[in-house]
């Protein structure tokens, strides 16, 4: 018997939930924000705003499915299941913080805060999210796919990110090493920066467009569904040593970045998610590429 779905609603601690904590009361937090010359007033109404949202989805859920929530901090340490339909209730960039945790679920994203969130990746209103769910499971449910971006290192950890991916030092050091194309006899070239940027089409309204207008870029930016990623590197620096010539370019379906460490350590992770990323060594290698998984986000 198959089971009912589950709607998992994905959700992150507020800015007023963030003050509590550390300052114990309402009061201790609304006089530290006044000495500072900052109202409360309007990040309590955020916080009030943003659970009603969790609250209007939450009823809207079908009484047979079942429930569950996450917050951000703990995404890493929740298990989807293929039957999920996955509500982000919130920011824009909670969606890609989830993303990279699934595997083709369908994705409904609530806009909690209309005219403060761009409303790129969260498109609907709380009203809209019982139709959204039913919509969800049925077969003619409207959703678009959304290209994502991998990285898969030579000892097969795999990291998946929806807007980009960045390889770079952990700290404020320079990163090196070698860089070309993840193809036979393709050129490379030893290179010492503060790291790589690879981005998609929904990471082009990002990281990545800034790159892109800083340099003049006369690449094509893609589309959120377009099977192409643009690739940066950040702050190239010519010596004996290394070299400046790769330091941007375009990868389609079935193309790929190379990458080998020639220092300490470099981290990769994606889309700021800092906390779960990749720590490689001197010699190792790591691909980047379009991912096999795309993201399906409620149109």
């Amino acid at each position: 018997m198959s089971l009912a779905p589950r709607a998992v609603l994905v959700h992150r601690t507020t800015e007023y939930e963030e003050l509590l904590a550390r300052h114990g009361t309402h009061g201790q937090a609304a006089f530290f924000l006044s000495s500072r010359g900052r109202s409360i007033d309007e990040v309590a109404r955020r916080h009030h705003r943003t659970q009603q949202s969790l609250a209007d989805v939450t009823a809207a859920v079908p009484l047979q499915w079942r429930q569950s929530r996450v917050e951000r901090a703990d995404l890493d340490r929740f298990l989807f299941a293929p039957e999920d339909v996955v509500v982000v209730v919130g920011q824009d960039g909670l969606v890609a913080n989830a993303a990279k945790y699934l595997s083709g679920q369908p994705v409904v994203g609530i806009d909690t805060d209309p005219g403060r969130n761009p409303g790129v990746l969260v498109r609907h209103r709380p009203s809209d999210a019982a139709a959204l769910l039913r919509a969800a499971v049925s077969p003619g449910g409207r959703t678009e796919d959304l290209t994502m971006v991998e990285a898969v290192a030579d000892d097969t950890q795999r990291l998946l990110a929806l807007n980009e991916i960045y390889l770079g030092p952990p700290g404020h050091q320079t990163a090196r090493y070698r860089i070309g194309p993840d193809a036979p006899g393709a050129p490379a070239e030893s290179q010492a920066s503060s790291g790589v940027l690879v981005g998609t089409g929904t990471g082009a309204t990002g990281w990545i467009r800034s790159l892109w207008q800083e340099r003049h870029s006369p690449l094509r930016l893609p589309a959120p569904t377009d099977p192409r990623l643009l690739w940066f590197v950040r702050e190239a620096w010519p010596s004996p040593a290394t070299g400046t010539s790769l330091v941007a370019g375009e990868l389609g379906r079935g193309q790929g970045l190379r990458l080998t460490v020639e220092s300490d350590r470099v981290v990769v992770f994606g889309d700021g998610m800092e906390a779960d990323a990749l720590d490689l060594a001197w010699g190792q290698t790591v691909r980047l590429g379009i991912a096999s998984t795309s993201l399906r986000l409620a149109a």
